[in-house]
């Protein structure tokens, strides 16, 4: 890490400190030094003796994980270390770490990174713990078979070190599957992490344009899951419980973390991209991110998440700026968010009130909103917050041009768990349209 860098996370760590809660309940050491220095003393609590700690090789550099690893040390926990987690991870990288994690016998797990290290490590605990399972198993139909969990997972202890997936929530796996070139994932409630960490002091190793990728996530996790199709329209209802998709619908208890997360991004986003400094910002958008995680894990989200599996599975060149990969990139949050105004200029007229409320959330002056306006005015909103903050101008920008339409697709029709949460059915030719709509976006 550079020199300059380290001045200022010890100068943030400092000022932490400083601000952290004197009163007689939070004014322990541990809670001033960031809660991730308790993850041995979880463990131990646990009963854990051989522990799987899951990283990728950049972060396996950073404080997040020496952190980490101190603390088990410090309480004697025995573990092993893989850093091979691929950001935007795929079936083979799945299938590496899952390799890992049966060769080890572990009877706990750490995930410390973003959505991509988090998703992975509850890839390895579910195959590990069902070990003659054939990996599509339980990836999502119609691309998998889509089997219930049934067998019992260890402990998996998830630290985030991203504002963005919300994965230490939810009980949702997803990668790029190679064959087909497309996103998809493994969903269910039994893969759910036993305890997240939601430490502030991750945050302050992010540069800002992951800072506002992360953070479109969110904004897209909350937008989704609070306009998705409500809970009690869904049909057919499972003849058993186990087969109830971990996805719900919009429902009362979702909705009060998605609003709850939009106005934390409406107001704390910008300057979280804006200035690495501001450590108020950016640990608002780690909670942000928890929240909307709640929300969409319940709830579900649909169709610009459907819609950004193949954005992200079919990229051709494009890298995203100050990601360190050796690979195409395009990292989820811009995936999702780049289609967003069109999503939502589509949906509004099956929701307007939520569409017109959002809105107002994120800044909009919605007085004179009819509801017929309600899908142009939040397409609107969603456009002058990506220009702020100068957000790819559309799928042109990342090498997508009218010719990929039919492929991009193709690439979101396999994606019924998420696309059937959609409020409005989309057809193949909906799909081309929106996808014509998000090639530029100002």
């Amino acid at each position: 890490m550079a020199t300059a860098a380290r001045a200022r996370i010890l100068h943030l760590l400092r000022h932490l400190q400083s601000a952290t809660c004197q009163c007689p309940t939070h004014s322990h050491t541990y809670s001033q030094a960031g809660v991730t220095k308790e993850v041995g003393m979880d463990l131990q609590n646990m009963g854990a003796k051989n522990v799987c700690l899951m990283t990728d090789k950049n972060l396996s550099q950073l404080p997040p994980v020496r952190i980490a690893m101190d603390s088990l040390v410090k309480n004697g926990i025995n573990f092993q270390v893989y850093d091979g987690v691929r950001v935007e991870p795929t079936d083979t990288s799945f299938m590496d770490a899952i390799e890992f994690a049966k060769k080890g016998a572990f009877d706990a797990y750490v995930a410390v990174g973003g959505g991509s290290t988090m998703d992975t490590c509850k890839a390895a605990n579910l195959y590990a713990s069902s070990p003659h399972s054939e990996f599509l198993d339980y990836v999502n139909a119609p691309i998998g078979k889509g089997k219930p969990v049934t067998v019992p997972l260890k402990p998996l202890i998830a630290v985030p070190t991203t504002s963005g997936t919300g994965s230490e929530t939810t009980g949702v796996a997803i990668f790029d599957y190679e064959h087909l070139k497309v996103k998809t994932g493994i969903a269910s409630r039994a893969i759910k992490p036993t305890l997240g960490l939601v430490d502030p002091l991750h945050t302050l190793h992010m540069p800002c344009q992951v800072v506002a990728n992360s953070g479109f996530d969110v904004l897209c996790h909350a937008l989704e899951s609070y306009t998705a199709i409500p809970y009690n329209m869904r049909s057919p209802c499972p003849s058993n419980p186990i087969t109830r998709p971990a996805y719900q619908g919009s429902n009362p208890i979702s909705d009060i973390w998605a609003v709850h997360a939009l106005r934390i991004i409406a107001k704390y986003l910008k300057r979280a991209v804006r200035n690495p400094d501001d450590l108020e910002a950016r640990s608002s958008m780690h909670l942000a991110s928890t929240f909307a995680g709640i929300g969409f894990g319940n709830a579900g989200v649909h169709l610009c998440h459907g819609m950004s599996y193949p954005i992200s599975g079919l990229v051709k060149t494009y890298k995203a700026k100050e990601y360190n990969v050796d690979h195409p990139l395009v990292p989820h949050g811009l995936s999702v968010v780049l289609t967003s105004p069109a999503v939502f200029t589509f949906t509004a007229q099956m929701f307007p009130e939520r569409h017109l409320e959002t809105a107002e959330i994120l800044g909009a002056n919605i007085r004179t909103a009819r509801s017929q306006d309600a899908g142009s005015v939040l397409a609107d909103t969603l456009r002058k917050f990506l220009f702020d903050l100068n957000v790819d101008n559309g799928l042109a920008a990342l090498g997508y041009s009218k010719d990929d339409i039919p492929s991009l697709v193709k690439g979101t029709l396999p994606q019924e768990r998420v696309t059937k949460l959609a409020p409005r059915p989309q057809s193949e030719e909906d799909l081309s349209a929106l996808f014509e709509a998000s090639m530029k976006l100002y």
